[in-house]
C-alpha cells in the first residue's frame, strides 16, 4: 500500500517537472537531438571500425549494433527518471536535502523528480531505435517468450547502471563529493559496455562481470538472445538469468542508500 502511495507521489512530482520543462519546447527538442547526435557519434566509431577490419571478436556489425542498441536502451531507462542523482553533491551541500526531510514524501523520491533532463529521452529514444533497426538484421527468431526476454533485459540492464549510480550516490552522507565516483562509473559503461566482453584479456572479463558488473547490462542477454553463450567463461544459465541481477543489485543499492542517509547532517554543522 505504501509502494502504491509512493508511485502515485512520484507519479505527481514528475508530471509537475514536466511540465516546467515543457515551457521551453525549443530547450526541449535541442537538448532530445543533442543526446541523439552524442550517441549517434559513438556509434560511427564503431561502424568505422568494423567497416576496417570486418568484425569486431566474430561479431558481426549487425550484432555489435544490437548490442548497442540494448546497452543504451538500458541507459535511457535508467537516466530519464535517474538523472537527478548526478546532482546529489549540490543537493546535500547546500542544504536543499534538509527541506526533503520535513514534506510527506520520501527524500530520494523528492531529489529524483527536483527537474526532468530532457536530454536524456534522447538517450532512450536513440537505444530503442537501435533496437528496432538492428532487430532485423540479426538472426533471433522474434518469438513472444524473446521479445519478453528483451524487455526484461532493457529494464535488468537499466537497474544494473541505477544500483552503481544511487551506490556512488549514497556515499555523499560521508564524502560529501561523490561526483568523481559517479563519473568514472559512467565513464566505464559507456567506453566498455558497447563491445563484446570477449575482446577484452581474461582479467578485464572478470573485472567487468563480478567486480563491476557491466556485462550483465547487455552483453549477456544479447549473448542469449543471439545464440552466443558458447564464447562465455561463465555458464549460459548466467546469460539467461542476468536481467534479474539488475532487481536485486538495485534493491540492495537501495537499502544501503537509506543507511548511508542516517549519516547525513545539516549543512549548518
Amino acid at each position: 500500500m505504501r509502494t502504491l502511495r509512493w508511485f502515485r507521489i512520484y507519479r505527481l512530482l514528475l508530471g509537475a517537472a514536466w511540465r516546467a520543462e515543457m515551457q521551453y519546447r525549443g530547450n526541449l527538442l535541442m537538448n532530445v537531438l543533442g543526446g541523439l547526435c552524442y550517441q549517434g557519434a559513438g556509434l560511427a566509431f564503431i561502424w568505422a571500425v568494423l567497416d576496417r577490419f570486418g568484425n569486431l571478436g566474430g561479431w558481426t556489425l549487425g550484432e555489435i549494433v544490437f548490442l548497442y542498441g540494448l546497452r543504451l536502451a538500458a541507459h535511457g531507462v535508467w537516466v530519464v527518471p535517474g538523472h537527478q542523482l548526478i546532482f546529489v553533491d549540490q543537493v546535500v551541500v547546500e542544504g536543499e536535502y534538509e527541506r526533503y526531510l520535513v514534506r510527506p514524501a520520501p527524500p530520494l523520491l523528492q531529489l529524483l523528480t527536483r527537474r526532468f533532463r530532457p536530454i536524456a529521452l534522447g538517450d532512450l529514444a536513440g537505444g530503442l531505435a537501435l533496437l528496432a533497426i538492428a532487430g532485423t538484421q540479426v538472426p533471433v527468431d522474434w518469438s513472444v517468450p524473446a521479445v519478453a526476454f528483451l524487455i526484461l533485459a532493457v529494464f535488468g540492464g537499466a537497474m544494473v547502471e541505477a544500483s552503481a549510480q544511487l551506490t556512488a550516490s549514497a556515499l555523499v552522507f560521508r564524502l560529501l563529493k561523490t561526483m568523481p565516483i559517479k563519473m568514472l562509473i559512467d565513464g566505464l559503461f559507456n567506453e566498455f559496455g558497447n563491445y563484446p566482453m570477449k575482446i577484452f584479456g581474461p582479467a578485464a572479463r572478470f573485472g567487468l562481470t563480478f567486480v563491476f558488473p557491466l556485462a550483465f547490462v547487455a552483453y549477456f542477454p544479447s549473448t542469449a538472445l543471439l545464440n552466443r553463450t558458447g564464447e562465455l567463461s561463465v555458464p549460459s544459465a548466467v546469460a539467461w538469468f542476468s536481467p534479474l541481477v539488475g532487481f536485486v543489485l538495485l534493491f540492495l543499492a537501495y537499502r544501503f542508500w537509506c543507511r548511508q542517509s542516517r549519516h547525513f547532517q545539516s549543512s549548518g554543522h
